[in-house]
This record gives C-alpha cells, sequence and structure tokens, in this order.
C-alpha cells in the first residue's frame, strides 16, 4: 500500500478489525519510509458496476458519491454515522446483485427506500432533489406520504 505522505510503496499493517458489520476490515499502517500512520479500509466487492445516466452517459460506480449525497440528506439530523455506513453498505450490495450496469433510477429509488426507513426527513430532502421539485405542491404530496406513515400524536409532526 502506498503511503499517502511521502507515496513510499512499502507499508507495514499495525492493526486490523472489522467494521461496518463485517462488511469491510480496517488496517492501521505504518509507512516504511517516513513512519506516518494511516488507515485503509477493504471491502468486498462482487462486480464492478457502470452507471448509466438518464442521458446514456456510462460511468463507473463511485461509493463515494452514494455516501456524499446520503450525507448531505442526512446532514444536521441525529443519525449515526454507522447507520448511514451501513445504508450506503446494503445499497451497494444490492446494486451488486442486479448486473454490471445500472440506472440512475435505480440506485435512486435504493436510496429514497433505505432513508424513508432510517429518517423522514432525510428522505424528504433526498427526494425534493432527486425528483426535481420546483413547486411548494410537490414538498406536500410527499410529506403527505410519509406523514400517513407515522405522525406522533402529541406533537402532530413526523418521527
Amino acid at each position: 500500500m502506498r503511503c499517502p505522505f511521502c507515496a513510499h510503496e512499502d507499508s507495514q499493517v499495525k492493526d486490523s478489525r472489522s467494521s461496518e458489520d463485517g462488511a469491510a476490515i480496517r488496517r492501521r499502517r505504518q509507512c516504511e519510509g517516513c513512519g506516518a500512520r494511516f488507515t485503509t479500509f477493504e471491502r468486498v466487492q462482487l462486480r464492478d458496476l457502470t452507471v448509466v445516466k438518464k442521458d446514456g452517459k456510462r460511468e463507473a460506480f463511485d461509493r463515494r458519491k452514494l455516501e456524499r449525497s446520503i450525507a448531505l440528506a442526512c446532514r444536521k439530523r441525529d443519525i449515526a454515522p454507522e447507520r448511514i455506513e451501513r445504508l450506503v453498505s446494503g445499497i451497494q450490495r444490492q446494486l451488486e446483485t442486479q448486473g454490471d450496469d445500472v440506472g440512475v433510477e435505480r440506485i435512486g429509488e435504493a436510496v429514497m427506500a433505505g432513508l424513508k426507513g432510517l429518517d423522514h426527513v432525510a428522505y424528504i430532502r433526498f427526494a425534493s432533489v432527486y425528483k426535481d421539485f420546483t413547486e411548494p405542491q410537490d414538498f406536500a404530496e410527499i410529506v403527505e406520504s410519509v406523514e400517513g406513515a407515522v405522525v406522533d400524536p402529541g406533537r402532530g409532526r413526523l418521527l
């Protein structure tokens, strides 16, 4: 593993442990060149996914892009980072089992289904961008669909 600090080719593994419910291995490494320590993660990758955009363009699946979009929807919500990581890993595994090419619609729907079960506010935030809301009525419709699912009777708002 190349050192991110000095680009030396060799590093020594100091500690390994399972993370993300066993979906990844976290390794603590030390560079043999400069002595700096850094962390790497190893994940099982079933296949190389290609994302097919709405305009037909194709690009390699980028897990970090998925993580960023979900994290943005969950911003300032009381959601443990581990739960977000599990959601991202679950979506990636689901997509990998469905074939090499995956449409953006399938990714968006998987994220919406996961967020709906995780946090309703994050779900509405993601839906507003994914479904390209342009009118207040668009928000009202999505809130009504969520509101029918779970409402706090004491406060009259979503849980």
